[in-house]
């Protein structure tokens, strides 16, 4: 549940920080670093094909809808209505698995045309902190190399083992030119947590995001998960986390881990790992409060 009591306004004089990732994951990190930040965007992976987002994604040719709704609900001012509504799926009928959110993204896509301008214009609605953009503008699948051969969908490459790299379908799926800008330009760039492979290489695998992972003037932080997701990443130690990033060529200035929830591995050279409390009341969720003080002390 989101504290309504908490300041719903970014921080004076702080630091610009992107977020990118996907899914619950990424909108922890944005409750934590909005109470540090000055300028908050989050870059969010569109490769979802389950649930109400797979069915609008297929249907309607527009991007996966459902890990932006979650995000832009997580920056509204509480209380609030309509970001309640936002998170409202129907449970019978003809729009039966359908979460409102997605809906309205898809009616604001199919009026404009325009999948970039629905995020903005729902965001300007709900009086979203930050801003929230898509790691892609079109539709996108995610393939990867498994124990089974490659395997094409997200939620087909949840479900298998022993993934090694994933990258997306069409291949030369182009970043907006928005993201490209905010990641170079930002103080930090945050990465995760999320489900490694599904969300958070997700949306780091548009063309245009490693190299300006590469050119950014920031530090790049990744949160690794607090436990194994199976059989996704069965087994992974902070080590593995690292190794499936630089595999993908991506390279973290500092990683932020939970010591008692995963353990740390052979971490490869060069990487650095800070290791701190990030659980309170939930043993298996980040503490926004706990995570933006780990994120804070890596600007």
């Amino acid at each position: 549940m989101i504290d309504a009591s908490r300041d719903w306004t970014l921080a004076t004089g702080g630091p610009s920080v992107v977020a990118i990732g996907g899914g619950h994951g990424l909108a922890r990190s944005l409750g934590a670093i909005r109470r540090y930040a000055s300028e908050l965007t989050a870059v969010v992976s569109v490769a979802d094909d389950g649930g109400s987002s797979g069915r609008l994604r297929e249907r309607l040719s527009m991007p996966a809808p459902g890990d932006i709704r979650r995000c832009l609900v997580a920056l509204t001012p509480r209380p609030s209505a309509l970001a309640d509504a936002l998170e409202y799926r129907f449970d019978a009928g003809e729009l039966e698995g359908h979460a409102l959110g997605n809906l309205m993204l898809a009616a604001l896509t199919a009026t404009t045309g325009d999948f970039l301008g629905a995020v903005h214009t729902l965001g300007e609605l709900l009086g979203a902190i930050g801003t929230v953009l898509p790691a892609a503008t079109v539709p996108v699948e995610l393939a990867g190399d498994c124990a089974d051969g490659r395997v094409l969908g997200q939620v087909r490459i949840m479900a298998s083992s022993r993934v090694t790299a994933v990258e997306l379908v069409p291949s030369d799926v182009q970043a907006p030119a928005q993201v490209v800008e905010a990641i170079e330009r930002a103080d930090q760039v945050v990465i995760g947590p999320g489900s490694l492979y599904t969300s958070v290489l997700a949306a780091l695998a548009p063309r245009g995001i490693v190299e300006a992972l590469r050119s950014t003037r920031g530090r790049t932080v990744y949160v690794c998960n607090l436990r194994e997701q199976v059989p996704e990443t069965a087994s992974y130690s902070i080590a593995d986390h690292v190794s499936a990033l630089l595999a993908h060529d991506i390279v973290p200035d500092v990683v932020v881990a939970d010591h008692a929830a995963i353990a740390l591995g052979d971490v490869p050279a060069g990487v650095n790992v800070v290791t701190a409390h990030l659980t309170s009341r939930q043993p298996l969720v980040h503490d926004e409060s706990l995570l933006a003080k780990a994120l804070r002390t890596e600007l």
